[in-house]
């Protein structure tokens, strides 16, 4: 994994002095869901490894990778940062689906979801403009989960190639539902008919 860290961070300076795989490291994320809704922190993971600075020749290499993945970004050559590989032991995820460690292996062969760059746009849109139908796929919850999403107003938390997950709000507490896709979506257009396709079963007409 190559990480880009201001040149003045404590990860710079230890990087800096790290020989072979002598500086552990432990990098933190959270995930923060786009949308307004109580308890946003969607989940977090910890990957941990051994931390190097990234020199030589592998330093093109590396920033040309950095550029292709993240063309918005700083420079990876820019004055002020400094290219690290972190190489990865374990990580550990703990979010909306539960809690699971991952082996470095699989770690490395993971890949993005297809929907992944496009989640916070699509979440925004469908909360922005179609809180009718959303509210419309109560009709699709069973007689129980729907009485208790009476009076809850429908959010939507999470969209991957498998589904959307919508979090039922009111005050500050919620309780999550998740709308399965009969296949998975490859792109924003497989989406699009599957959310048609939701939202037609819940009985929505244009």
């Amino acid at each position: 994994m190559i990480l880009l860290v201001p040149a003045d961070s404590p990860a710079a300076r230890a990087g800096a002095y790290a020989q072979d795989d002598d500086v552990t490291a432990v990098m933190e994320l959270t995930d923060v869901a786009p949308v307004s809704v109580p308890h946003r922190v969607r989940g977090r993971a910890w990957v941990a490894g051994w931390l190097t600075a990234v020199r030589g020749r592998e330093r093109g290499i590396a920033a040309k990778l950095l550029t292709e993945r993240h063309p918005a970004g700083p420079p990876p050559g820019g004055m002020g940062w400094m290219m690290l590989r972190l190489e990865v032991g374990e990580a550990q995820v703990d979010d909306l689906w539960g809690e699971s460690r991952v082996a470095a292996e699989d770690f490395a062969a993971a890949r993005p979801d297809p929907l992944a760059r496009h989640e916070v746009e699509l979440l925004q849109h469908l909360a922005a403009a179609h809180p009718a139908q959303l509210d419309r796929l109560t009709a699709l919850l069973g007689d129980q989960a729907a009485a208790a999403a009476a009076d809850h107003r429908p959010v939507p938390l999470a969209l991957d190639r498998y589904g959307m997950r919508l979090r039922y709000c009111r005050r500050q507490e919620g309780f999550d539902v998740r709308f399965e896709f009969p296949d998975p979506v490859t792109d924003v257009m497989g989406l699009r008919r599957e959310m048609h396709r939701l939202f037609e079963a819940a009985g929505w007409e244009d």
